[in-house]
């Protein structure tokens, strides 16, 4: 059996990487790199032991952070709920397996309001699946997928009727409920004592990254502005469900520089479990060292 749960440490703080499940996508190289030169891109893909011709599937996993800073326990992001594949939805089970309940957490951290990062917001009958949080988001993100822009704007992006309406149904569905409970930044700020927001859009309008230090450590849950490893070595290829592209790769350099300036751990919640590792440079663009020491089967 899998280990869908690995702890480790950020200074005094202790963390806990938690699996929400596996989303599998077909036509992985539409969705990851469709702007990609198809020459350059076959080269990369045969780098990485993928073949273009038959690499019709990726498994996109999705793994929260759950971080207890002593005085704080503190979640970040909530998957996808199980809704649209059942595959997915772990989350509350893998917190309980750990002796986690939903009422224990105070914080939730919202990165953006995508399906897979808000669809565990809510439980059966549209309750808010953790009462006694204080669930936190950026301005920006909010306003937007609460407006009635947002239709207008992803269909500017090029975003397919089907897509844009899985999108906005589950910012219909997974945002209302938590208003009551809601804190929306507007600036870069500390959510808790040790972690910090910083507005990293171009994925979405208010894509956050917090930035987690205790002592002289430091993690960047970088959530959907690096989506694959491949994006490191080629951040310029940007995603087909970038709302801005261009902004995404001047944000991506930007985030990737300091975290291989910083040597700091990352958290990429799309990465292969446990979604841990280090940027290095390498080359004039950046490469990922995944984690020594790997949850294993």
């Amino acid at each position: 059996m899998k280990k869908e749960s690995f702890s480790f440490r950020v200074g005094q703080f202790q963390c806990m990487a938690v699996s929400d499940g596996i989303h599998v996508y077909t036509d992985p190289v539409s969705l990851l790199f469709p702007g990609a030169p198809a020459e350059h891109l076959e080269k990369v893909l045969r780098r990485h032991n993928l073949q273009p011709d038959e690499w019709t599937e990726w498994k996109g996993t999705y793994t929260c952070l759950l971080v207890s800073t002593g005085k704080n326990l503190v979640l970040v992001d909530t998957g996808l709920g199980g809704r649209l594949d059942p595959g997915t939805g772990r989350l509350l089970h893998n917190l309980q397996a750990e002796g986690v309940s939903p009422g224990d957490i105070d914080t939730v951290i919202l990165t953006h309001a995508h399906p897979d990062h808000i669809g565990g917001n809510i439980v059966e009958g549209g309750r808010p699946a953790f009462p006694s949080a204080r669930f936190v988001m950026w301005k920006k993100e909010w306003d937007f997928w609460t407006s009635d822009r947002a239709a207008l704007e992803l269909a500017e992006a090029g975003f397919d009727e089907h897509l844009r309406e899985i999108l906005l149904q589950f910012a219909r569905e997974n945002l209302p409920p938590i208003k009551g409970q809601l804190d929306l930044i507007e600036q870069e700020t500390e959510i808790v004592p040790g972690i910090r927001a910083v507005l990293t859009a171009g994925h979405t309008p208010g894509h956050m990254m917090p930035v987690i230090s205790s002592g002289d450590e430091q993690l960047l849950y970088i959530s959907d502005a690096v989506v694959h490893p491949i994006h490191m070595e080629q951040p310029q290829w940007y995603m087909a469900t970038d709302i801005s592209p261009e902004q995404t790769v001047a944000t991506r350099h930007q985030i990737l520089d300091k975290a291989a300036s910083d040597k700091a751990l990352v958290h990429a919640f799309h990465f292969p479990f446990p979604g841990l590792g280090y940027v290095v440079r390498k080359e004039g663009t950046w490469q990922w060292q995944p984690f020594m020491h790997l949850v294993t089967e």
